[in-house]
Parts: structure tokens; sequence; C-alpha cells
């Protein structure tokens, strides 16, 4: 049970595993058990009491500063929790605890995956830096990286940090030493001013995004060459993301994520909430948003760009596809003019048959509105040659 008040993210991380020839076999989701969480617990004390001892005898070193979530990102995530009927307390300036309150009411609802992206995208990054300022998503008053000085050099700077310390001359129950170490100096473990630190800290922040971004990029191309051999099958997924230019599906199987192209869906002009994290057909009514459940085929791979593209399976039943608004009702009749300018628009015959029942017209002229174009350039030629053949005939006849 959390009793700090951090924000506990329970998410669905993913393993690759590998077979023989060193191919992609599977990929499955990894579960944190209660030993992974005893574990985290263990490296929590030893960073927050690190931190403590930066803060405590004043040693230059870099903490682990976490910022609470920006105005313009708090607003954009408390418009998409007003879509669900969710509120986050604490007004302009919420708490750890305020999200934690909410992560907890949204625990037992299908789509908490969903709306704990949204809650980790409101926030901001963390970064390395000399100035505490805090762990917001920890709740912490003070956190620096402890346990990992072999990979990571934070790490390694608290290290040198805390031997200086120890090395030093200064009295404190918080030190253990051996009697016969003879003082050292603390410019000889740790020769850093705070200008240099101010450096390092931006300096590990961008090698730590840098090294994030190529793992990304790996991940990304063998996720790209294994489902390259499922081209053309079709799989069930969950809109994990919404843009004005598509829909980004994650595979339910496969853990796998692709997008569908705003041209692959039903013909419609959709325009995009950014807000409300959602597309939405101007005619038609079909929205789409996060956590839609749609049915999509591996349509194209590309390694070189590592991108996944998916296209709608057009073999589900239509309702099955977005979700759908009553229509409205018009008032006004509907022009010719007016009537063939949305046909061009929409481009679909489902828009010329809602045009024709909303016209009393007789049922010859009704007709004509609902051919194509192809079909009523066709059916005039024939008309205009069945009239006029009559009235040759007719001349004839009265010159002779």
């Amino acid at each position: 049970m959390n009793t700090t008040g951090a924000i506990d993210f329970e998410t669905v991380e993913t393993r690759i595993v590998f077979d023989e020839n060193r191919k992609i076999e599977r990929i499955v989701p990894v579960v944190r058990n209660e030993a992974h969480k005893l574990i985290e617990e263990c490296m929590l004390c030893a960073n927050v009491a690190s931190a403590r001892l930066l803060e405590k005898y004043k040693v230059p070193g870099l903490f682990r500063v976490h910022k609470g979530p920006k105005e313009q990102r708090l607003e954009k995530l408390k418009s998409f929790l007003g879509e669900l009927g969710f509120e986050l307390g604490g007004g302009l300036k919420p708490t750890p605890e305020d999200y934690q309150d909410l992560m907890q009411a949204i625990s037992e609802r299908p789509d908490a995956g969903t709306i704990q992206t949204m809650l980790l995208q409101s926030l901001s990054q963390a970064v390395y830096s000399p100035e505490n300022e805090g762990h917001f998503g920890l709740n912490y008053k003070a956190y620096t990286h402890f346990t990992s000085p072999i990979r990571r050099y934070p790490d390694l700077l608290l290290h040198r940090a805390i031997r200086a310390l120890i090395r030093s001359d200064i009295t404190s129950s918080h030190l253990q030493r051996c009697e016969t170490t003879p003082a050292q100096p603390r410019s000889q473990w740790l020769p850093y001013s705070q200008e240099q630190m101010i450096e390092l800290g931006e300096h590990c922040s961008m090698t730590e995004r840098r090294a994030d971004d190529a793992t990304y990029d790996v991940l990304a191309w063998l996720k790209c060459e294994y489902t390259a051999s499922r081209v053309g099958e079709s799989f069930t997924g969950k809109v994990t993301g919404v843009t004005g230019f598509g829909l980004f599906v994650r595979l339910d199987e496969i853990y796998v994520e692709g997008l569908v192209h705003i041209t692959g869906l039903p013909s419609d002009y959709y325009q995009f909430d950014p807000l409300k994290q959602r597309l939405r057909g101007d005619r038609s009514g079909r929205v789409y948003g996060i956590n839609d459940e749609l049915t999509v085929i591996v349509a194209r791979v590309d390694l070189d760009d590592r991108k996944i593209d998916f296209e709608l399976d057009q073999s589900k039943p239509d309702d099955s596809v977005g979700r759908k608004r009553q229509p409205r009702k018009r008032v006004n009749k509907t022009s010719e003019a007016d009537s063939a300018q949305e046909n061009k628009a929409i481009g679909g015959s489902q828009a010329d048959a809602g045009g024709a029942k909303k016209n009393d017209k007789p049922k010859k002229n009704s007709r004509k509105r609902k051919l194509k174009p192809a079909e009523k350039g066709r059916s005039g030629m024939n008309d205009s040659v069945k009239k006029k053949a009559p009235k040759k005939k007719k001349v004839k006849k009265i010159k002779e």
C-alpha cells in the first residue's frame, strides 16, 4: 500500500523474447510482482537518504528534480477528464495526493490504462540539477540517484560526494569512517564548483534523453521486423493516441503500435479536438477517441522509417467502428446546387440518398439527382439522341 502519497502508476511494460536465430519470437507483457515492488522501495529509501545527506552538509551534487504539471498540460488533462466525468483536485496547483486519489477512483475501469497515460503526459520530465526542487511524482522533498554508479554518471557523482564527506574531518553520527583513515580535503574527491555542477546536470539530462531516444529507435525497428511477417493479418487493438493526421492503435495480441491514417477512415471531413483528444466527422458525426476498440489490418511496414501502417478491417460491421451521433433534422430544403456541392465534398452514395429523401420533387427529377457524374453524362446523351431523332424525321416529312 502506498503510504507516501506518491503517484503509483501501473503501466504495462513489454519484453521481447528471441528465438535461436536471434529473431523475435514473441512480445510479452512484464508483470510487476511483490518482489519487484519490495526492491523498488529499498532503492527509493537509499536515494532519499542520499539526498538528505547532500542537503544536510551542503555538498555539491545532482538532485533528481521533477516539477509539477504546467498550466497548458493541466488544462488539456482536465478537459479530457471532464469528458469522462472525472475531476482532478487541487485547482491550478494539484498535489501528488490529488493524482493518487484520481488513480484510485479509476482503478476498476476498463480504460484505466489510457487515463494513466494521459496523467503521465500531463507531468513534466524529470531532470538533474544541483538545485533541489523536490520530486513531484514520488512526493519527496529531496531525491537523487544513488543505486547505479556503474551505468549512470549522476550516481557516480553522488558517490564521490559521499566519499568526500567520509574522508573529511566533519564529526557526525551520520558518517562512519575508519579511525586510521586520515582526513583529506574535499577537492580531492569532489573537485567541482557550483557552476560546473549546473553544466553537469544539463549535460546528464541531455544524454539521458538521447539514450531514451536510442532505446526507442531500436525497439521500434525490432517491432517493425517482427510485424513485417504479419502483413495482411487482422488484429484487435485500442486507440492510444489521437492526432490531426490519424489514430495510433496498439494491438492487444502482439503489443505493437501503428498508425491508422486519417485517409483510411470512412469517407468524411474529420475535425481534430486536441483538448478532448478525438476526431469527429462533420457529416456522419462519427467519433474516434482514446481507448476506442478497433479491428485493423497490418497494411505496410517500413523498416527504414520504423513505421507501421494499419487499415480498418472493412469486413467488420460498420457499427463496430467509431461512435455515431443522431443526424440533425433540417428545416430548410436543400437546393440542387447545394446538394451537388455536398455530394462532391462527401464523395459517397449515402449523402446522395440522404439528399433525395429531403426533396419532395417528382420521382423523375429525384432520380436524375441520384445519378453519379459518369452515369449522368451517359444517360443524358442517350436522352438527347432520343429527343432529337423524332424532330429530324418530322422535318423530313414536312419537306416531302
